[in-house]
């Protein structure tokens, strides 16, 4: 490059702005949740915001988020019923070998539009790619409709959803979404991330864990029965006498 076409780079360089290098930065409301005996359900708030490196181009196209909550990842056996001889009995059943017992997503504007097949792969974004590896089977050549019924059946219990423009955003830098959580959660290790998202692509990306355990008694209990489970089993045949001799000798005194 001779010293001409040089100093005209150096000069366009020196007028031209730099794109910004935005991230985000964010927040949880809390990051453990205790399942006990009376535990109905949870709501978890996340907040955060985009930081910018430099000015931001007037000229850039919009940006979206994307927030995930994923539990533990379980395998779980699909079985297809089908009516025989007036009877409902279970003909199929195939492996799913990877599905998040929970899975939510939140968006700012509708996922499908958000993300292209190649990026919702590359961070494994959607029920398509949550739940993944279905076995396959001897006489069925299509599986992929068990892994689609595990998404139906969760969805129907209140642990697996997608919320398009859920994530609020505020002045194009502040955002929020709100995230309930049934009462039949699984006990592990979940996990929230948060994509942002321009020209159908992730820009920037994070993740922090949220631990979900049993405390107290139930804690105590679970323990028990997976480190002695004879004693838990001798146990637990005690207490069920016990109440079967409380409830007939309340009855008694109900009868007298």
């Amino acid at each position: 490059m001779n010293a001409g076409w040089l100093a005209v780079l150096l000069a366009l360089l020196a007028v031209t702005p730099l794109a910004a290098q935005e991230t985000v930065v964010t927040g949880i409301s809390k990051d453990n949740i205790a399942l006990t005996a009376d535990f109905n359900g949870s709501e978890i708030f996340i907040f955060g915001a985009i930081r910018r490196e430099g000015p931001a181009q007037p000229d850039a196209a919009p940006l979206d988020i994307i927030i995930t909550i994923k539990g533990p990842t379980r395998g779980v056996t699909v079985r297809r019923k089908d009516r025989r001889f007036g009877v409902w009995v279970n003909t199929d059943a195939v492996r799913v070998r990877e599905a998040p017992t929970f899975y939510s997503i939140a968006t700012t504007s509708p996922l499908d539009s958000l993300l292209t097949e190649t990026e919702l792969l590359r961070y494994q974004i959607g029920m398509n790619q949550a739940v993944r590896r279905v076995g396959g089977h001897p006489t069925i050549t299509d599986t992929s409709s068990f892994g689609e019924a595990v998404v139906r059946i969760r969805e129907k219990e209140g642990l697996y959803s997608v919320r398009d423009g859920a994530v609020s955003v505020a002045e194009d830098t502040l955002f929020q979404a709100r995230f309930e959580l049934p009462a039949n959660l699984t006990e592990g290790i979940y996990t929230a991330e948060f994509f942002l998202v321009r020209n159908h692509e992730v820009i920037s990306s994070g993740a922090t864990d949220i631990v979900v355990e049993k405390t107290g008694l139930e804690r105590w209990m679970f323990n028990l029965s997976r480190n002695e489970p004879l004693t838990y089993g001798i146990l637990s045949v005690l207490l069920a006498l016990a109440a079967g001799w409380l409830a007939a000798a309340t009855f008694r005194l109900l009868k007298r």
